[in-house]
């Protein structure tokens, strides 16, 4: 049973406004992806850049032609993905969708997915994950990227990284092709 004089103090209390951080246009923190992504992703809003009571992170990756994101699945979030530019294919537990400008997307966790870029420009998304953790494995795999920097040569991931990342954010392990 709840206490009604709890309720009361509740409700005259002020309540406490959250955080805010605007992020301006090139002033997110960028990171070059290894391959067979490459491209690069930034990292707009995580539980280190703002204090956030349901920690969650944002942020676009770009995907170069021929560029894709690994066979991969969340253990522990929920993923949104919004295509803002550019063409290609996501396949989510072996079913291709195609990839468009304004297609959205929302994966739960353990649900296998591969973006890929199909077209001859960039293909460009935002992502959300919730609670967070992409932030954090695009920071650890990453080389930090300056905006209008040109693009390094591909690289490799780091080898030590795939059980951390499994334990925090990743279910699967890695798959280096895109399914047909």
């Amino acid at each position: 049973m709840q206490d009604p004089r709890r309720e009361e103090r509740e409700a005259d209390a002020e309540p406490v406004p959250g955080e805010v951080l605007a992020c301006q246009p090139g002033a997110a923190a960028s990171y070059w992806q290894p391959m067979p992504a490459n491209g690069h992703v930034e990292v707009i809003f995580a539980p280190d850049l703002v204090a956030m009571p349901q920690p969650l992170g944002f942020g676009t990756q770009t995907l170069p032609p021929g560029g894709h994101v690994r066979e991969q699945a969340h253990a522990h979030g929920e993923t949104v993905i919004y295509v803002l530019r550019g063409r290609g294919r996501a396949v989510i537990e072996g079913v291709e969708h195609p990839m468009r400008p304004g297609t959205a997307f929302y994966l739960g966790h353990h649900r296998r997915h591969i973006f890929v870029n199909e077209g001859d420009e960039n293909l460009v998304f935002t992502w959300l994950t919730v609670p967070n953790g992409l932030d954090a494995s695009f920071r650890d795999v990453g080389r930090r990227r300056q905006p209008g920097e040109r693009a390094p040569g591909p690289f490799a991931r780091p080898a030590d990284l795939s059980a951390g990342e499994r334990e925090t954010t990743f279910s699967l392990p890695e798959a280096t092709q895109p399914q047909r």
